[in-house]
């Protein structure tokens, strides 16, 4: 276990080290007035003004008109695959309503896959589709946060920004750089990157076997710098081509982390008070340290039930111990777990580990974290979530003391608190909305393997992946139906946008007022204080709202595995 634990402590050492530095990097990258030669380009071509000042209806308008459209043109290109270059297989164009599910997945950043990659999809649609979302998808979502910054500093008025250029900085001086640096990375570690067909292999048997290939690296990078998810392949991070050794292993949990972490540090900056973004980042943390210990220890320990019946489970030499069901052995508990808890805090979706073979309690963390979706979060979305909180703690406490709340030197009315309900109740209405009509319906649970608690759990953990743009699953769902399609599609949506838009409405208001000098009354909201406060807060409202879904799923799951090892 100490080796394991050294493992977290490393990776974890050298993800917080790397908050400032690129912290002041987004900053920069946000605040800066110059525009690049590729940027002034682009806008020339796409015919439009970098100038505009947008407040947040025109912002948000953009934002979903441009993923509109980008949704119709990639459900063409994937409905037409078959009639596109670059596809080797000959793999025929998805079915309706899956080509609907994939393209809506991956323009919400989601990357749910009902779908095999390699038995699936040519390398056309993989590089103009998959990999092209990941960009965009990502990009916008760190636009929508750093217009959301913008409203909550009050640096420009009512305005937010623009769009267009939010979305073009991030992507050409954020993404594209560091997804080249980590490909070539992981193409020195032996991630293929490459447009030839399947290589052959002769098997020991003396029979000859077909392995896939493809432009790999080039999507794995932007996979989880973007907190994308999805996988090129249907192992996922689990294949050795796409994670084919420690190192990368390692790499692509920074990678999950190192934006999301740092957005808090530029949040700081923006707000010429670090002391705030230091705040929203300890909340965050703490959050995901005890999650993160609570799925380290419940693997470790294994299952009881295996014990009782004489299997050794404990840790040695000779063995890694715990359990050790659907884990890779070649990165261990440690890095499986922290891995695990990585991709569900940070969105990202992508896996090393069957999810599904977790002890209840460890897919109980997996499954809180989706449903908080304020644990770091992924492209920008978190830390908007994690706001949203603030804020309610703000209107609680000022209940509690007889005042206008306040937030940022702003009062917070009954416009911003409907919002902030709005956003906080669309969540868990979508997630528990399509679980309760799935298990209604005989056909829907006809796509569950499992029975009793643990296929509840499968459902539930398919509406909450795709609510919070995770795409993570419980494999023992069989979800490549047109119900369970179109359904996750619609949750996608309802996870990605009424809960995003409603908080640029938020800011666009804040953003609107003046600021209140600051008295002997106010509750300040940069204190260790106040962000445990918010933590409590975040805890109590997500135990209210999930707590019977997570009765009925993995609480009672574990119980009937501890009654099975005493019997």
């Amino acid at each position: 276990m100490s080796s394991a634990l050294l493992q977290i402590i490393l990776v974890l050492a050298v993800a917080a080290a790397l908050v400032v530095p690129v912290g002041r990097w987004l900053h920069t990258t946000f605040t800066g007035e110059r525009h690049t030669a590729p940027e002034r380009l682009t806008y020339r071509v796409l015919g439009v003004d970098p100038a505009e000042a947008m407040d947040w209806r025109r912002y948000g308008l953009v934002l979903v008109v441009v993923n509109l459209v980008m949704l119709l043109v990639s459900y063409v290109l994937l409905r037409l695959q078959i009639l596109l270059p670059w596809n080797p297989s000959g793999f025929a164009a998805q079915t309706p309503e899956l080509a609907w599910n994939t393209v809506v997945s991956f323009m919400t950043n989601t990357n749910w896959q009902a779908y095999s990659g390699e038995q699936s999809l040519s390398y056309f649609s993989q590089m103009a589709v998959l990999t092209t979302f990941m960009f965009t998808s990502a990009a916008t979502g760190f636009a929508a946060a750093v217009a959301f910054m913008r409203g909550l500093a009050g640096q420009t008025g009512s305005t937010l920004g623009n769009f267009w250029v939010d979305l073009t900085r991030i992507i050409y001086r954020v993404f594209l750089p560091l997804s080249v640096v980590v490909a070539l990375v992981l193409i020195w570690q032996g991630v293929p990157q490459t447009l030839n067909p399947t290589a052959t292999a002769t098997t020991l048997q003396g029979s000859a076997q077909q392995i896939s290939l493809g432009p790999v690296a080039s999507l794995e990078s932007i996979k989880h710098l973007g907190t994308n998810g999805g996988g090129f392949f249907s192992m996922n991070a689990a294949h050795p081509f796409e994670n084919p050794t420690p190192l990368t292993n390692a790499l692509h949990i920074l990678s999950m982390l190192l934006l999301p972490t740092a957005l808090t540090y530029a949040f700081g900056r923006m707000l010429a008070n670090r002391r705030q973004g230091w705040v929203i980042f300890g909340g965050m943390a703490a959050m995901f340290v005890v999650f993160l210990g609570i799925l380290f220890v419940s693997e470790q320990r294994g299952n009881p039930i295996l014990s009782a019946l004489g299997a050794d489970q404990t840790l040695s030499a000779t063995q890694a111990g715990g359990n050790m069901e659907g884990k890779e052995v070649r990165f261990g508990m440690g890095q499986t777990a922290l891995f695990a808890t990585t991709t569900t805090a940070a969105t990202t979706g992508s896996v090393n580990a069957m999810h599904d073979s977790l002890t209840p309690l460890g897919g109980l963390v997996t499954l809180l974290q989706m449903m908080l979706n304020n644990v770091f979060g992924g492209k920008g979305v978190g830390f908007i979530n994690f706001v949203q909180y603030l804020i309610l703690s703000v209107f609680l406490a000022g209940l509690m003391v007889g005042r206008t709340p306040e937030f940022l030197g702003k009062k917070v009315e009954a416009r911003e608190v409907k919002l902030v309900m709005l956003a906080v109740l669309a969540h868990p209405l979508s997630i528990l909305g399509f679980t309760a009509l799935a298990v209604t319906l005989p056909s829907a649970l006809g796509s569950v393997n499992n029975p009793g608690a643990h296929g509840f759990s499968e459902i539930l953990y398919a509406y909450t992946s795709g609510t919070a743009n995770n795409g993570s699953a419980f494999a023992g769902l069989s979800a490549n139906t047109p119900f369970y399609n179109i359904t996750i599609g619609l949750a996608m949506l309802m996870g990605r946008y009424l809960t995003l838009l409603p908080m640029l409405a938020v800011a666009g208001l804040l953003a609107a007022k003046r600021r209140v000098p600051a008295s002997s009354g106010t509750l300040p909201t940069d204190t260790g204080l106040f962000g445990g406060l918010t933590v409590t807060v975040i805890l109590i409202v997500g135990a209210l709202t999930f707590l019977p879904a997570l009765t009925l799923g993995p609480i009672t799951d574990h119980v009937q595995m501890l009654q099975g090892a005493v019997k």
